[in-house]
C-alpha cells in the first residue's frame, strides 16, 4: 500500500501525525504500508511557489492512495488566486479525477449529547452524503471579474454539468444505497436552475437501473431544513459540488463536531484522497488541541474503499469507538464527566485501543 502523505497547513501536520501513528501500528502488525511525504496548499507554496507542486503531483499519481490534512491559512489570503492554498486542493481533485466525495455522518452513542440537536433526533444517525467533486460552479468557465459598459464591476461564475459527469456519480450513489438502506435522496434546485433540472432528469434515468433503491428528490433549501428537523429520514444524499459542500458541513454538526467527520474522494477505480471534512483551523494550530479522529477515520475509509480491507477499517473504527467509551475527549467534543485530552494524546489512545 503506497500512500502519499500530505500534511498541509494549520492543524494538518498535527492531525496527520496521529493518523500516521495508526498506520505505523498497523504496519507493525504486518500490513505492508509505505508512506512518502509531500507538500500541498500553503506548504506547497512555501516550499515550491506552487500550492500543488510538480513533485507532489508526481507522487500522488504514483501512489495507491493519498492522505491529506488540511490546507489554508491567514498568511495566504492576499496571494493571487492561482497561488491560494485552496487552488492546490481543487487541482489535485481534478488532476486525479476524484469525482465522488463520500462523507459519512454518523453519531456515536457516546457523543449523542455533543450534538447541537436533541438526542432523540440524532441518536442512531447514520447517513452518507455523496458530493460530486470535479464539476459544477467551482470549476465552470467562464468566470472572473469584469467591468460592464456602464463602468460597474461584476463578478461571475458558471454552473454546468455534463451528462457523463452526472451519470457516473449517480451510479456511485445508487451503488452505495444498495449496500445501505436502499434509499437515495437527490438534492438539487430544479425549480430555479436549468443545471439542476438536467441533474434531476439524468439521476432519474440512472435510477431506473436500480429498481430496488427508493429514489426521492429534494430542493437544497428544504434539504438543509430537513437535516436539522428530521435527519434520520435520510440514507444516502446525492448532490452536486456546491450544495454538497454546504450540506456536508451542516451534517457534521449533527454528529457533535466537524472534527469527527472523515471523507473519501474517489476516482473511477477507487483510488482515493482521504481527508477530514474540517479545515486547517489556523487559530488553534500548534496548540495540540485539534481533534484527530476525523483524520484517523479517514484512514479507515482508505482501507475500506481503496484497499478493500474492510477488516482493517472495522478495526480502526472499533479502536476509535473504544477510545470514546473510555471517556477521552478533545475540546470540541468535551462534556462534563469526560476527560479532556490533546491531539497527540488522543492519537496515542487510539493506537493503544488497536
Amino acid at each position: 500500500m503506497k500512500i502519499a502523505v500530505l500534511p498541509g497547513d494549520g492543524i494538518g501536520p498535527e492531525i496527520v501525525a496521529q493518523a500516521v501513528k495508526v498506520m505505523s501500528a498497523l504496519r507493525g502488525d504486518g500490513l505492508k504500508i509505505e508512506m512518502e511525504y509531500a507538500h500541498l496548499g500553503g506548504a506547497g507554496y512555501d516550499a515550491a511557489g506552487d500550492p500543488f507542486p510538480a513533485a507532489t503531483e508526481q507522487l500522488t499519481k504514483e501512489s495507491d492512495a493519498v492522505l491529506l490534512g488540511a490546507v489554508g491559512g491567514y498568511q495566504y489570503d492576499n496571494l493571487p488566486r492561482p497561488m491560494r492554498p485552496e487552488q492546490g486542493l481543487l487541482r489535485i481533485r481534478k488532476g486525479l479525477g476524484l469525482f465522488a466525495n463520500l462523507r459519512p455522518a454518523m453519531v456515536y452513542p457516546e457523543l449523542v449529547n455533543a450534538s447541537s440537536l436533541k438526542p432523540e433526533l440524532v441518536s442512531g444517525l447514520d447517513i452518507m452524503i455523496l458530493r460530486e467533486l470535479t464539476g459544477d460552479i467551482y470549476f465552470g468557465q467562464p468566470r472572473g471579474i469584469r467591468t460592464l459598459e456602464s463602468g460597474e464591476r461584476q463578478g461571475f461564475d458558471t454552473m454546468h454539468y455534463s451528462e457523463s459527469e452526472i451519470r457516473r456519480v449517480a451510479h456511485v450513489g445508487f451503488q452505495s444505497a444498495m449496500k445501505r438502506g436502499k434509499k437515495l435522496c437527490s438534492v438539487d434546485k430544479a425549480n430555479v436552475l436549468d443545471t439542476s433540472m438536467f441533474w434531476r432528469e439524468i439521476v432519474t434515468a440512472v435510477g431506473q437501473e436500480y429498481p430496488q433503491v427508493e429514489l426521492s428528490h429534494m430542493y437544497v433549501d428544504n434539504a438543509a431544513m430537513q437535516l436539522v428537523r428530521a435527519p434520520k429520514q435520510f440514507d444516502v444524499i446525492l448532490t452536486g459540488n456546491i450544495f454538497g459542500d454546504i450540506l456536508s458541513d451542516e451534517a457534521s454538526m449533527l454528529t457533535g463536531s466537524i472534527g469527527m467527520l472523515p471523507s473519501a474522494s474517489l476516482d473511477a477505480n477507487n483510488k482515493g484522497l482521504y481527508e477530514p471534512c474540517h479545515g486547517s483551523a489556523p487559530d488553534i494550530a500548534g496548540k495540540d488541541i485539534a481533534n484527530p479522529l476525523a483524520t484517523i477515520l479517514s484512514v479507515a475509509m482508505m482501507m475500506r474503499y481503496t484497499f478493500a480491507r474492510v477488516d482493517v477499517a472495522q478495526r480502526i473504527e472499533a479502536a476509535v469507538r473504544k477510545t470514546l467509551q473510555q471517556g477521552l475527549r478533545t475540546g470540541d467534543i468535551y462534556e462534563a464527566g469526560t476527560q479532556k485530552v490533546g491531539c497527540a494524546a488522543m492519537g496515542d489512545a487510539v493506537v493503544k485501543s488497536l
